[in-house]
């Protein structure tokens, strides 16, 4: 079992290769052993591209003239589940048992409806012997985002914000105001790349007209999302500028205009958490960071619609101004952050 769980670290660690790039699927790392050497691996890149099964096994037939024989005497390990349904691509189960490996070790299953359980079954039908639940806790952490949307029919909402050390969110005259540092702003910029999209209100868009990017960072710029009722918010914002698909949702309209689309909700005055996570689960929408305001975390909050808190605390008093948003969950890691201080909570155990 513990060297179940040292290929099994590897295909996590693997399988992270690819955030922020794989979306809505899962990631997915997986490592073939002969004879306690790990002979070939992969992760899954991006998506609609080969699965990290095929990767490992194309790695092994690139590096051995005698590929055939040694996938016949070789166990492959893979974080999630291996697929059983013609998706972007044909069932990883299939190659799997076309080359005729004879043992799997799974981190954990895949609750997807064409998947969930049924690549292991084909698995053992062909006689191959396979083992469920390595690491399975830290798999499914991983997938956390791929497992909330599939369970949930919601995207994994990430809550951030910034506080100052006496508890305020930002000035209450409308004006900018920077809590913390540099160093938390270019980790900010590095979770973005990670995620699907961004989330902001009206007023934050108004007051500090943010681009939303990763120009901090290195990755895929998010989808933006704006909460605008009225379609008060000005044009020539940054949020507006046709660079990144933008969602706005709104009572009025239901309209595209470039990367623009305006969505409509059903109704305004209940339940707008609940409407805008439907939305974008209904647009394969695997994760969003909700940035602010304040009262738009508090909606999120309120409706008990969020999984994770990020919160930063800077050095500075700011003595008067807008409350921070009160939450309680688990501590999920506590730390520096240049001279901010850094809280993750989790919504519920870990």
């Amino acid at each position: 079992m513990v060297e179940d769980e040292k290929y099994m670290q590897r295909c996590l660690e693997l399988a992270a290769l690819g955030m922020g790039n794989v979306s809505p699927n899962p990631m997915v790392g997986a490592v073939i052993v002969m004879d306690t050497i790990i002979i070939g691996e992969g992760y899954h890149h991006k998506y609609g591209e080969a699965h990290a099964e095929v990767n490992a096994i194309n790695q092994v037939f690139a590096n051995f003239s005698d590929a055939a024989d040694i996938l016949d005497q070789s166990t492959l390990y893979v974080s999630l589940e291996p697929c059983a349904h013609y998706g972007k691509t044909p069932p990883c189960a299939d190659l799997i048992i076309k080359h005729r490996i004879p043992k799997v070790v799974i981190g954990c299953r895949d609750p997807f409806d064409a998947v969930n359980g049924k690549g292991i079954e084909k698995l053992l039908a062909a006689g191959v012997d396979v083992t469920v639940g390595v690491l399975e806790k830290e798999c499914q952490w991983l997938n956390r985002r791929f497992f909330t949307l599939v369970q949930k029919h919601r995207p994994y909402v990430i809550l951030k914000w910034a506080q100052t050390r006496d508890g305020y969110f930002a000035p209450d005259d409308n004006s900018q105001y920077w809590i913390t540092g540099a160093e938390s702003r270019k980790l900010v910029h590095q979770w973005r790349s990670e995620e699907d999209a961004i989330l902001i209100g009206k007023h934050t868009a108004a007051i500090d007209n943010p681009q939303l990017n990763v120009r901090y960072a290195e990755g895929i710029h998010p989808k933006r999302i704006v909460i605008d009722r009225k379609l008060e918010l000005n044009n020539t914002l940054n949020i507006f500028d046709q660079s990144v698909e933008t969602l706005v949702f709104n009572e009025v309209k239901t309209h595209t205009v470039g990367k623009i689309k305006y969505i409509a909700l059903e109704d305004f005055d209940r339940y707008v958490p609940q409407y805008i996570l439907y939305q974008l689960y209904l647009q394969d929408i695997q994760s969003v960071i909700i940035e602010g305001g304040a009262h738009t975390i508090n909606s999120f909050i309120e409706a008990g619609l969020w999984d994770e808190a990020r919160i930063f605390t800077g050095p500075a008093d700011l003595k008067q101004g807008i409350k921070s948003p009160e939450i309680k969950g688990a501590i999920a890691g506590e730390k520096a952050i240049g001279d901010d201080k850094l809280l993750i909570l989790v919504n519920g155990e870990r």
